[in-house]
Parts: structure tokens; sequence; C-alpha cells
């Protein structure tokens, strides 16, 4: 498997081809600029981390309808001939520009903007949603998980109770640019060449008549990687069962990595635990723990004087359980040469293309952006949109996972605001505003 699978035009919503056949019978083919933010943060949320750019630049360079996808329009009975025709021969010839992935972004500001032919700007916004949507909440999440870990290993744990197979993917590759240390998906360490970490499950522990036996098992399939699962019975006895392991490993010369904690008091179990093992003399066997692990429980555990080496973080990162969905848009700010926002209440839109400009400091700290005009100059300020895109072609060879790490670690310690309630300073530029009075 190749990290580029063809997702297809048919991944969108109804009203995006029905909006395009209207377009087309009204002969409005002329270019229409698109810009995609998030409006407003989740509750305890001050920032996003920009993710699934390089899925998105992949599927639009590849943009084109199918013999088997025509046919299926075809059956629907919604469409006249010509339009269909028209589909079969669309490619994706716009510009985009967007901020790279890793980048730290606030609310309201375009994480990516598309200029096209109204038509195939339009058919790809449920796509870009979706793609750029879950995957900068995933992100976004990770990075409060990192936070929180204050420096210990997480792995990506949360496979089985992903939403569904490719979320499974996304998470783990999501995850893993914030800074995650290794992912339990094996598929996804394979395509994207992420480190993979597992352990045991607890019916590897029952499967054999006592607790010992699976350990002394375990560590001959694996003298190198053991690390044994202790909660199945007893906690603290699962801890002396690992020190009786180790003192037959020893005569191998072999030694556990370390034993994982899936329940109960992980602060005190973990401080009991930690007391066992260096009695024993095993001051080098890590202490894993998993189970409901997010920013919350870990920074609760911490608090608490937990002796926890690294993390599993699952279920509540994988799905983001406290903030699931993210109040991203996809709105037209330009048709033909015409600037133009919506006025809805509580929904208003900027008008224009734009540009985002960032201000730092000396020490290269965030100061403050300002949303503007695209060909505004604000000296002093980094643009955060880049163009990627050109002419329905990638312009930048997409950089490597790990580039995209060594890009968030860098946006992340500018950033570095970690107070929940304080809301990092986002301004709109003179002109950009001026603009507005005159849509």
């Amino acid at each position: 498997m190749t990290k580029f699978q063809r997702i297809g035009p048919l991944f969108t919503d109804l009203y995006e081809l029905t909006m395009a056949a209207a377009y087309y019978d009204r002969n409005l083919f002329s270019n229409a600029t698109f810009s995609l933010y998030i409006r407003k943060y989740p509750p305890n949320r001050n920032y996003f981390v920009a993710a699934g750019l390089e899925n998105a630049l992949d599927e639009l360079e590849n943009f084109h309808f199918s013999e088997k996808e025509i046919a299926y329009l075809n059956e629907t009975g919604l469409f006249s001939d010509d339009f269909i025709s028209y589909l079969k021969q669309l490619r994706f010839s716009g510009d985009v520009y967007a901020m790279p992935e890793g980048t730290i972004f606030f609310e309201n500001e375009p994480v990516l903007e598309v200029t096209a032919p109204i038509i195939e700007a339009q058919i790809i916004e449920t796509f870009l949603l979706n793609t750029i949507g879950f995957q900068t909440m995933i992100a976004s999440k990770a990075a409060r998980c990192m936070t929180a870990a204050q420096g210990r290993p997480l792995v990506d744990f949360s496979l089985r109770r992903t939403q569904g197979q490719d979320a499974g993917i996304k998470v783990a590759r999501s995850t893993y640019l914030t800074g995650f240390a290794a992912t339990s998906n094996v598929l996804a360490g394979k395509i994207y060449d992420i480190p993979i970490s597992g352990t045991m499950a607890h019916s590897f522990i029952s499967a054999f008549n006592n607790e010992i036996d699976a350990f002394s098992a375990f560590s001959k399939t694996f003298p190198k990687n053991s690390v044994f699962l202790i909660d199945t019975y007893d906690t603290l006895e699962g801890a002396r069962n690992t020190a009786k392991a180790a003192k037959e490993m020893k005569k191998r010369g072999e030694v556990p990595i370390g034993v994982r904690l899936d329940s109960g008091d992980m602060a005190e179990l973990s401080q009991k635990v930690r007391k066992i093992l260096d009695d024993a003399g095993l001051f080098d066997v890590k202490i894993f723990a998993s189970s409901g692990f997010d920013e919350f429980k870990m920074a609760d555990v911490i608090t608490n004087g937990a002796k926890i080496d690294a993390f599993g973080v699952g279920t509540k990162m994988g799905v983001s359980a406290d903030a699931p969905y993210f109040d991203i848009v996809y709105k037209m700010v330009r048709f033909n040469d015409r600037d133009v926002r919506k006025l809805s209440p509580g929904k208003i839109t900027l008008a224009g293309k734009k540009q985002v400009f960032r201000k730092s400091d000396e020490r290269g700290r965030y100061i403050e952006d300002t949303i503007g005009l695209r060909n505004e100059i604000i000296d002093g300020n980094e643009l955060m949109l880049k163009k990627v895109m050109a002419n329905g072609k990638t312009v930048v060879p997409h950089p490597s996972l790990q580039d995209i790490r060594d890009t968030f670690k860098t946006n992340f310690e500018s950033y570095k605001l970690i107070d929940e309630h304080t809301a990092y300073p986002v301004k709109i530029s003179s002109r950009l505003m001026e603009l507005q009075g005159k849509v």
C-alpha cells in the first residue's frame, strides 16, 4: 500500500454536484476563491495544529471521474448528458495557498485558500473539510496530550476505537507529527514509517495457568522486547511476578523493558509498583500506563505523583472525546473578480483573498497574527499561507513526516501559550476591514 490512496470526486455531498450542474447550465466557469477556516475554539482550546494537507493535495492532483463513477452518476438520473460529458474530462486546475502541516494557527484564520473555476472549487468542498478538519482535530488534541505528558513518551493506542479504518490510519499520522513516539497501528507503521509499539492483552495472561508462566513465555519469544501487563489479577502481585520473571531472564543475559498498568488508581499503584521493582534491583524497568488517558487524565495522575514513564493514549485522543468536531467551514470570498461575503447572523465572512501575517519577538516567540489581504505587505511579519499548488500541480515536494514533526516542534516552542483561558491575539488589517465596507 502506498501513502496515496485515491478517494475520488464522489466523496462529496450531493449538493456540491447539483450546484455544479446549475453553474454548468448557466455557463458559470469563472474563478472562485474559497477560504477554509475554523470559526471558533471548542471549550478549553486556544490553538489548532494544521494537518491533512498532503492527503488533500494528492487527491486534488489526481482529481478525475473514473468510468465507474461517471456510470453511477448517469444511473442517478439527476444530471444531463451534457453535464456528464463535461465531468468526464474535468480535472482540478486551480491554485492552493495553505499553512504547512504542523503549523499552529488560530480561530478565523484561513488555513487554506483555493482559487479555481467555480465548478472545480465547489465539488472539492466536502473532501477538503473532511480531510483537513479531521486530521487537524486529532493533531490539535495530540498536541495537548504532548504538553500534559511533560516530556514522557506517548504511544497512539486508539486504533480499535477510532471511527473507521481510514480514521485509524490518519490518527496515527496526525499524532506522530505532533511528537508521539509510536503507534500500535501496524498498517500505519508500514504506510508512514512510524515506529510500532505494543505489549500483550489480558487474554494472553488468562491463556496460561498462572501469571508467571505467561510472563516467562512472552519473555522467551521476545527476549529484547518484553513489557508485562501486570493488572489482570492483582497489580502488586503482578509487579512481584515481574521481579521473578526478570530473575530468570537475567540468567539468560536479558531484562524486561517494562510493565504496563491498565486499571486502578494509577498514581498510587505506580508508586507502589516502582518500589517493588526498585527493591528487586529493576531500576531500569519502565512503568507504562494505558486506559482512558488524554491530557486531562495525564495531568491529574502526574500532579498526584505518579511514577509513570510513558503513556498509551487511546480512545479519548483518537476520537477527540472532549471536542469531537470543529466548526470548520469553506466559504466563497471572491468570484469572477468580485469580492463576496456572507452576512448571515453569527456566520459573517470576510471577503477577499487573504494572507495571515505572524509577528514574533526577538526570541522567536509569537506575539500576534494579522489577517490581511493576499497582496498586502506588513513589514516584519511572516507570511503563513504558502503557495503549494498552481494550475492543479503541487509546486513543492511534500515534506517528510519527520520534517513536519520538526515544523510542529518549532511552531509549538514559539507559541507555548499554556493558559487555556488566554486568547492569542489575532487582528484584522485595516485594508481588509476597508474592503468589507465596499462589498
